[in-house]
């Protein structure tokens, strides 16, 4: 029997608008006009040998405004971020080759996020569908762990030693992962969007940092009665900054 994982990922990607230099002159046009002819008392980018600054100095009113169909982010240096976001997947054609029951098979992918706003960002994760045969007809089912004491849930870890525990699950290690993952033992299962379950955050952090890695996981077992076929799914990611 073969199992085939297909990982597919969405990046949202911003665009950015960067005003290279102000006026200390009253602006206004037939939709706006700024009531103050200054709106700060420096600001750009610095260097020297060792640093590189980029300031804004001498706001009047900094911070997020709101309004019916508006947004102002002023003062803080919102849009021009010292490390533009991003994010990768090392590994999105996942294949366990073949399978023999009561034993366990893994295979692994590494998340990449790159982050530098003022906030936080998050990666989540969800199951189209349970791994299954093209025909729908069979499936693996999703991870239970161990059970008893320790039943995982698609937002608890549990340890899943073992090899009369049949499913899929994965497990997270690495930088900004959840708690609960707690050793390489500690797995969950994916959030099924065909049961109207919501994507379970897999990394998330409001530092700020280059290549923050964490290595996803996947662990697949059969119990002999499993029926032979190909099974496969996709796992959707969505990487979401917020500034």
């Amino acid at each position: 029997m073969s199992s085939k994982k297909i990982l597919l990922f969405t990046i949202f990607s911003f665009l950015l608008f960067f005003i290279k230099s102000v006026f200390a002159i009253n602006m206004e046009s037939p939709l706006f006009k700024i009531q103050y002819g200054e709106i700060g008392i420096a600001g750009g980018n610095k260097t020297s040998d060792n640093y590189n600054l980029s300031d804004t100095v001498g706001q009047t009113a900094a911070g997020q405004f709101n309004s019916t169909g508006y947004i102002v982010k002023a003062g803080f240096q919102y849009l021009h971020s010292i490390i533009p976001f991003r994010f990768s997947i090392s590994n999105t054609n996942i294949n366990f080759g073949t399978l023999i029951a009561n034993t366990p098979q893994t295979a692994t992918t590494v998340l990449t996020v790159s982050f530098g706003a003022a906030d936080q960002y998050q990666v989540t994760a969800i199951e189209e569908g349970k791994l299954r045969t093209l025909d729908e007809a069979n499936n693996i089912p999703d991870t239970q762990c161990d059970g008893g004491v320790n039943t995982c849930s698609e937002s608890l870890a549990k340890p899943w030693t073992s090899s009369s525990g049949y499913g899929f699950g994965y497990n997270m290690s690495g930088n900004d992962v959840p708690t609960d993952f707690v050793d390489s033992t500690y797995f969950r299962p994916f959030p099924d969007r065909t049961e109207n379950e919501s994507p379970a955050v897999v990394m998330s952090s409001t530092n700020v940092g280059k290549n923050r890695q964490a290595t996803m996981t996947f662990k697949v077992n059969i119990s002999p009665i499993q029926p032979a076929g190909k099974y496969q799914t996709i796992i959707n990611f969505v990487a979401t900054p917020s500034f």
